[in-house]
């Protein structure tokens, strides 16, 4: 890994941090985009955004991962695909599917599906992560949209930016609640006590807001809807954790004595975006995966 200390001079002040690095660090603005969702940039070791304008004396810390020659290749697989056109792809995730891959995890993935099936896919995002805007846990179920191309990666990418692209997942977490709807706006970033996991922190964080409501209370679960307005890594999990509601059969965030479902009870049930081409609104819902929708009727006939 290769660190760069890019200290702001009088003649780079009022400019674009991603441009600074861009041009500093000779990289490519996508590579840059890509090492600012990884919070790999910090400036005063703070995470800021690429339009961040540049003071005098402010230090930008880059951290430039190297590069490592991966062969992901296609596979076959019955992929669950909702709908398909010249532009995207709507796939149905089953629970326990990686969507990309990672060094040392390079087959079985929805990547290597998603390369067999559209021979044609770009390499649009990068080789571990072709054609995907948005990502799923591997244990969570559900819906995600795959571009097809960089005109449609750029438009749905832009949409889950300005936050024009809808995405809704259904759960069943821990403890009934006392109120039918909530807002958690807290903000999500590494958690200083394990770096493998997220949490609530205010440090070198970002805003997270999730939306829920309460669809019905069980004696000791509870079945909501949550709408996110903001795209954090584990951002459902992590808040839910937060408000003492963790997810059910969530490894990571929640109880070690909870629902045996081999990872966590959520699911992406409905998506909206505008298709990059037509311009059309577009919306899909996914049936419950079956591991939850067992679980949610033992629960109903439970009472």
């Amino acid at each position: 890994m290769e660190n760069k200390i890019i200290t702001i001079t009088e003649e780079m002040a009022g400019t674009r941090m991603d441009k600074i690095v861009s041009k500093t660090c000779d990289l490519s603005r996508t590579r840059v985009k890509e090492l600012l969702e990884q919070e790999k940039i910090h400036v005063n070791d703070q995470l800021e955004k690429g339009s961040y304008t540049c003071k005098v004396n402010d230090t930008i810390t880059v951290e430039i991962p190297d590069n490592q020659p991966l062969d992901v290749k296609p596979e076959k697989m019955d992929l669950d695909i909702i709908y398909e056109d010249h532009d995207v792809l709507v796939i149905n995730k089953p629970k326990g599917m990686v969507v990309h891959p990672a060094p040392g995890h390079l087959e079985h993935t929805l990547v290597n599906g998603l390369l067999y099936h559209c021979d044609d896919l770009s390499g649009i995002n990068g080789v571990l992560r072709p054609g995907i805007v948005h990502r799923i846990d591997k244990d969570t179920s559900g819906l995600l949209v795959v571009a097809k191309n960089d005109n449609a990666h750029m438009a749905l990418s832009s949409q889950l930016a300005d936050k024009t692209c809808h995405r809704e997942y259904v759960a069943i977490v821990h403890h009934p609640f006392n109120h039918s709807y909530g807002t958690i706006d807290a903000p999500i970033g590494r958690d200083p006590k394990d770096r493998q996991k997220m949490a609530v922190t205010e440090k070198n964080s970002k805003p997270a807001i999730t939306h829920f409501q309460v669809l019905q209370n069980f004696k000791d679960y509870a079945y909501i809807r949550c709408q996110l307005e903001t795209g954090r890594t584990h951002q459902i999990r992590v808040h839910m954790a937060y408000i003492g509601h963790p997810i059910a059969g969530d490894p990571k965030y929640g109880y070690r004595k909870t629902i045996a479902a081999n990872g966590q009870l959520l699911h992406a049930c409905a998506l909206e975006f505008i298709h990059p081409t037509t311009h059309e609104h577009m919306h899909f819902e996914a049936p419950l995966d079956p591991t939850f929708e067992k679980i949610l009727k033992q629960l109903e006939t439970e009472g």
